[in-house]
């Protein structure tokens, strides 16, 4: 199954002198299973899309479905996909409101209905996920925590809900290289035990690189390009034309061929580029 948007297009304030379309005719499918990178410079509309998947956003015109259920309807089933559909925004950390850190992350399942044995035991495997001690931290204050524990928090509470797609909306923004790398890996972790289909928003083009199976590219509101990571990193005007960076390994690749090195330059991450780099070194003779 998967999620899927079929000719949407939003406009804020319409019909006044800020009316903006922000997206124009967007169809695109998030493909279950994946990981589906979303990527565009700020003002793309990537965070406009991303409140469409389940429903906090409505659009203007087009149909979302999740699952093959239409999600803009008024229905019992309409109401379970849109839970289907978890989406972790920009600083979540910003969104801790409990006075507790069990409290905040048990809000969500809570409210959907479940036991109370059964959100506490969701409580401490989110919090467990995330690397946040549960007896350490439960009856803490959100705001007693430092910025990266903080960010886990309000992760914890949107994995709590089990959502079968999580959309992370820049999620590494704010963090270190290496809470970027340790975050990221999580989530990798979450897709392959889980099989949890995650949709990535982001700029950042090498976190783009070494986690995604697929790449949509947002400019202006509208789709440039659909494809997988190699073939769009092939697309060097279409990501410039994005207000887009290549990955930096990407950028090395291109200039050691400019530069006369006999490499099929197909790779985007470090590990191929170390190989296509060894292979045409002994084409060469020289290792």
């Amino acid at each position: 199954m998967s999620i899927e948007l079929k000719n949407i297009s939003y406009t804020y304030m319409p019909k006044t002198p800020f009316e903006h379309l922000a997206l124009d005719d967007i169809s695109i499918t998030i493909p279950e299973g994946k990981i589906t990178a979303i990527a565009g410079h700020t003002g793309s509309g990537k965070s406009t899309l991303i409140q469409h998947f389940n429903g906090l956003l409505k659009p203007s015109k087009g149909t979302i479905l999740v699952d093959g259920v239409d999600i803009g309807k008024k229905n019992t089933e309409a109401k379970a996909a849109r839970r289907k559909v978890g989406i972790v925004f920009q600083y979540p950390e910003y969104q801790l409101f409990e006075e507790t850190i069990a409290k905040d992350i048990a809000f969500g399942p809570r409210n959907i209905g479940c036991s109370e044995d059964e959100t506490q035991e969701r409580v401490k495997q989110a919090m467990d996920f995330v690397n946040l001690d549960y007896d350490k931290y439960a009856h803490r204050s959100p705001f007693q925590l430092s910025g990266g524990q903080k960010r886990r928090a309000a992760i914890a509470g949107i994995l709590a809900l089990q959502p079968k797609y999580l959309v992370l909306d820049e999620p590494t923004a704010g963090l270190d290289p290496k809470g970027r790398e340790s975050l990221m890996e999580k989530f990798r972790r979450l897709h392959k035990e889980k099989g949890t289909t995650i949709v990535l928003i982001s700029h950042n083009m090498d976190n783009i690189a070494s986690y995604a199976d697929n790449v949509i590219i947002l400019n202006k509101g509208k789709v440039t390009m659909e494809a997988t990571p190699e073939e769009a990193f092939s697309k060097k005007e279409i990501i410039s034309q994005a207000g887009l960076e290549l990955p930096e390994v990407k950028t090395i690749m291109n200039e050691l061929a400019q530069n006369g090195l006999e490499i099929q330059n197909n790779a985007y991450t470090m590990d191929k580029a170390v190989e296509e780099i060894i292979e045409a070194l002994r084409r060469k003779g020289k290792c």
